[in-house]
């Protein structure tokens, strides 16, 4: 196989992974932590007294995989990687909380992607690190309002998905290495 098509495979595999984040995100939010909320989130530990919904280290990959769909297969693929994330959530969440999933998703991906898009060239790990962080705010904030109706949890969303993110970046540097290798730019 060529190097171009390998790339596109590497962004289908990337598509797949960042599709199945969401609804393990989802289905982590009602299934699993050291605590559940009656009628909320279940909860767990990201920092020392800092709790968050369960899902926020999935989603935190779902950023990172997020941004790499985008690189390679370009924004079309990202934003039908989220509705097929969404359908997949439809089977394993609640209505509201697949709705308030995939609308942060959506708003996110437009922050991400004003961030992401015009970063890339000059550096995949800056690229990722700033727009994730960006990505980051945006999904919490709107999650947890239109999910809960409460904001209380975002320190807790922000540490947790960020730690996501920090775990991808040595992933990410040598990506960006052995694309500057092949002499590959972005989709």
């Amino acid at each position: 196989m060529t190097t171009p098509k390998l790339l596109r495979v590497e962004g289908f595999i990337y598509l797949a992974l960042f599709a199945a984040c969401i609804p393990l995100a989802n289905w982590l939010i009602g299934n699993v932590g050291t605590f559940c909320v009656p009628k909320g989130p279940c909860l767990v530990p990201v920092w020392p007294g800092i709790s968050a919904p369960s899902g926020v280290l999935a989603i935190g990959a779902a950023l990172v995989l997020r941004d790499l769909v985008q690189r390679r297969l370009g924004v079309s693929w990202a934003m039908v990687a989220i509705a097929a994330g969404g359908v997949l959530s439809a089977l394993v969440a609640p209505p509201a909380l697949v709705a308030a999933s995939v609308a942060a998703f959506v708003f996110s991906e437009a922050a991400d992607l004003a961030v992401f898009t015009p970063l890339q060239r000059k550096g995949l790990v800056l690229a990722v690190v700033a727009s994730s962080i960006v990505g980051i705010i945006v999904d919490s904030a709107l999650f947890l309002f239109l999910a809960f109706g409460s904001l209380d949890l975002v320190a807790g969303q922000v540490i947790g998905k960020s730690w996501s993110v920090v775990a991808a970046l040595p992933l990410i540097h040598l990506l960006r290495l052995r694309d500057q290798r092949l002499n590959v730019s972005a989709a």
